[in-house]
């Protein structure tokens, strides 16, 4: 399976964990490849949207580039959204984590596993934060 169809398949499988808590999501076609910023998925619902930058690793350490946290940032300012990462580890849930949670290394940012078990949300986490807001 190539790179591009394994994280296609995780976007997915992240659309269905939305849907099925009761959010809506949508893949986002091009992302990456078009002249204009645009994350890999939107999602949100009566409260909340969010734009999210995906990927997904084998390594223990996931970098983003300068380039991906600036659009995801201006695309989600101009949507009206907030701005998240998600990262799939080797084996291991969705963490999603803020762009202040992300480690800046020189020009880029990253997350590793340890950062991400601490700093970040899992899925679970972070649909409750909405029925938190709700109660």
């Amino acid at each position: 399976m190539s790179l591009k169809s394994k994280g296609i398949n995780a976007e997915r499988e992240l659309i269905h964990l939305f849907w099925q808590n009761g959010w809506t999501a949508c893949r986002v076609a091009g992302s990456g490849s078009i002249k204009y910023p645009c994350p890999d998925i939107i999602a949100g619902n009566n409260v909340r949207k969010m734009a999210i930058e995906c990927k997904v690793t084998k390594n223990i350490r996931q970098y983003f580039s300068k380039k991906q946290i600036g659009e995801l940032i201006e695309f989600a300012n101009r949507f009206g959204a907030e701005p998240w990462t998600a990262v799939k580890f080797n084996n291991v849930a969705w963490y999603f984590l803020t762009i202040e949670d992300l480690n800046k290394s020189g020009e880029n940012y990253s997350t590793s596993i340890q950062n991400s078990k601490r700093k970040g949300f899992s899925f679970d986490e972070l649909v409750n934060i909405n029925k938190n807001i709700d109660e």
